[in-house]
């Protein structure tokens, strides 16, 4: 009969156990102890089965959700394509917007990095600048908070104080399902900033832009326009505020301005065309709320199934600087080709009611 003794343990038992040996004398400590590490193991080794399980039907519904996106190419362009063109980029230190500059400046191009915070924006050029000595184009850093209207008209006033002429202006700044929350002029912020703030920029910058030949608008979007609509009765969301739909709403805004601009500009030597970037690596989504537990797998998700920021940023590039689209206006385009549309962002009829409207709402009434 074998048993457990407090009092009995010896090298030999030790020596016993080690060679795989039955156990003659075990202290009741170490019995317990093996039997508190056989648990431990199991539920390791359960734990590690429930994460594997969990994970992969995570990252399976993470590849639902976000399909792996069509391989991207990147542009090679003369490297002098844009030297002597002044470009403006809204929201320029971070994500596509800094992609595009540091892409822009390889092409010489001058750019103009119009941001709401200027120390993020420096940061951004240095980065984008790399080792000195770099035969690059000129970067210019101004403040632009598109959440206030007078910051947008001091800006364009700075413009045309310092300016000649803009070639290129590209709306790329933008806010994302972020808590509700009001504009300095009383807008919701993702209306105010995604819609209303560029489309005052725009107003006020087209003078300047037809004293350039052949100058470019760009405007960035977003495939989730799908599920949205303009709520004419209700812009501001002040009766429901759904920050999904409110992103969606802003979205087909810039489709739909981007339509109407394009009409309002026939003849003029500016074009405007809009595009959706995909599903990018960026900072857009910080204000979404993503479990503790949940981040490493949703990283090596948007490793695997996102597009990088220089990725994202090529269909921008392309519509301000390709000679393809020299002449093309009123499109909107993913992965430099041009999208096919639903309905919502064609309907003409929606477009110029949202643009009368907008134009009452940023003060530009006639």
């Amino acid at each position: 009969m074998f048993f457990c003794s407090k009092i009995y343990f010896s090298r030999r038992v030790f020596m016993d156990n080690f060679n795989n040996v039955r156990f003659r004398l075990l202290p009741v400590e170490f019995c317990n102890f093996k039997t508190r590490l056989d648990i431990l193991d199991a539920s390791m080794a359960t734990a590690v089965l429930i994460a594997a399980v969990v994970g992969g039907g995570v990252l399976l519904f993470m590849r639902r959700m976000f399909p792996r996106q069509k391989a991207v190419k990147l542009l090679m362009y003369p490297a002098g394509l844009m030297r002597g063109k002044t470009v403006i980029v809204t929201g320029a230190n971070s994500g596509i917007g800094k992609a595009l500059t540091g892409e822009l400046l390889k092409l010489k191009a001058r750019v103009i990095m119009a941001c709401r915070d200027p120390k993020s924006a420096a940061e951004a050029a240095r980065d984008v600048q790399g080792r000195p000595g770099k035969d690059l184009g000129e970067v210019v850093i101004k403040h632009l908070d598109l959440a206030s209207l007078s910051s947008v008209r001091k800006f364009c006033q700075e413009i045309y104080e310092e300016e000649t002429k803009i070639d290129v202006l590209v709306n790329n700044a933008g806010v994302y399902q972020c808590p509700y929350s009001k504009t300095e002029d009383g807008f919701e912020m993702q209306l105010g900033v995604n819609h209303l703030g560029h489309f005052l920029l725009t107003h006020l910058l087209l003078d300047l832009l037809k004293r350039s030949a052949g100058s470019r608008v760009v405007v960035v979007s977003s495939k989730l326009y799908k599920y949205g609509h303009i709520n004419f009765d209700d812009l501001n969301s002040e009766t429901k505020y759904k920050k999904a739909f409110c992103y969606s709403q802003s979205k087909l805004a810039n489709l739909l301005f981007t339509l109407e601009l394009a009409h309002q500009l026939e003849g003029s030597g500016v074009t405007v065309n809009a595009l959706t970037p995909g599903i990018v690596r960026t900072r857009l989504g910080r204000h979404v709320h993503i479990p503790f537990l949940a981040k490493p797998l949703f990283y090596l998700a948007s490793l695997l199934f996102f597009k990088s920021p220089l990725e994202g940023a090529q269909t921008p590039l392309y519509l301000a600087c390709s000679p393809d689209v020299e002449n093309v206006s009123g499109k909107c385009f993913a992965n430099c080709e041009e999208e096919e549309l639903l309905l919502k962002p064609t309907d003409r009829e929606a477009a110029k009611k949202l643009w009368d409207v907008s134009r009452k709402m940023v003060g530009l009434e006639d």
